[in-house]
């Protein structure tokens, strides 16, 4: 449902939801956390200008809209939905091996191809930025959303994750348009080496952009080593509950989308808003043992078919 740009070398996944993709990447460093925009613990609050109050009337007309047309389904799926081991099998091979946009890319032109397996390989350390235009409940709501979201990937992964301002490798930015334009310092400062294609990308992010995530990795490595999301502050309560989803299920390593796959939330269709039943499968195979961090596709498609078949003979579907 997030339109996809990826990055990959320094490994950066973008997604964009109605226009969510996966972003391409770049390789890393450890960030200071950035003083410039609002923290947890420092909440200053200021009026949305003009221009961020339009785009909030834009994204609440665009989500009664998707609505009206039956997009941002929340039910996950069902008998409409029917999937097999081959079609998993097949989903897995175009999100999870192949990718959008090339390395280091500003996400302007496509270039699909393959990709080696990516994966995290180490405890993920999340810490949430708002603009000091977003009221405090909200930072509330969002700071929770996120939290059980992230749980329930660690579930699915097995990878350790947790909330944490202590040298922190998985960034969510809730930016409003003026922050976001003005945030290359900001987001240098977290991600030292993401690309300067790759900064230029996020801070001229298109209207019909809604949200991205950019995955690092080390120099040498297929292994992510830091991520960051950005999320429009602008949305209202759907659109943003699918960008957390979205963003932080690609960041995991699904970075590609697929037309293909249903039900699911990586796809350019938006017919479904939250991870589904088939996405939760997914992650399960990227996170099987049986498969391993720089993986060429010719290596790891086969396994994971195998693995496919084990999830869906087992009822998992």
């Amino acid at each position: 449902m997030i339109a996809p740009p990826h990055v990959m070398a320094f490994a950066i996944c973008a997604a964009f939801l109605a226009g969510c993709g996966a972003m391409p990447a770049s390789q890393v460093a450890t960030p200071p956390p950035s003083a410039d925009i609002a923290e947890p613990d420092q909440p200053v609050l200021r009026d949305p200008s003009p221009t961020s109050r339009a785009l909030m009337v834009h994204y609440a007309n665009l989500q009664t809209q998707m609505l009206t047309q039956n997009l941002l389904r929340s039910d996950g799926g069902g008998a409409d939905t029917p999937f097999t081991d081959t079609m998993l099998a097949r989903n897995f091979a175009q999100i999870a091996l192949a990718t959008e946009y090339a390395d280091s890319s500003d996400f302007s032109v496509r270039q699909q191809g393959a990709t080696t397996l990516r994966r995290w390989e180490q405890p993920i350390r999340m810490h949430v930025v708002f603009s000091d235009t977003v009221p405090l409940a909200q930072r509330d709501q969002d700071r929770s959303s996120v939290a059980a979201f992230a749980a329930r990937l660690s579930r699915l992964t097995g990878v350790p994750i947790r909330q944490s301002d202590d040298n922190p490798n998985f960034h969510i930015l809730f930016l409003d348009e003026d922050d976001r334009r003005n945030a290359a310092s900001q987001i240098r400062d977290l991600v030292p080496e993401i690309s300067s294609a790759t900064l230029r990308g996020i801070v001229t992010l298109s209207r019909d952009q809604l949200c991205l995530v950019a995955a690092v990795f080390a120099p040498g490595q297929s292994s992510y080593a830091q991520a960051i999301v950005l999320i429009r502050a602008e949305h209202p309560s759907l659109i943003r509950a699918a960008c957390i989803h979205e963003e932080l299920a690609q960041g995991m390593g699904l970075a590609n989308d697929s037309d293909a796959a249903r039900p699911s939330i990586f796809n350019d269709s938006e017919e479904f808003a939250l991870l589904t039943r088939h996405d939760e499968l997914l992650l399960r195979i990227l996170y099987d043992p049986r498969l391993a961090a720089g993986m060429p596709p010719a290596t790891a498609a086969p396994i994971a078919a195998e693995i496919a078949r084990e999830l869906t003979a087992a009822g998992a579907s």
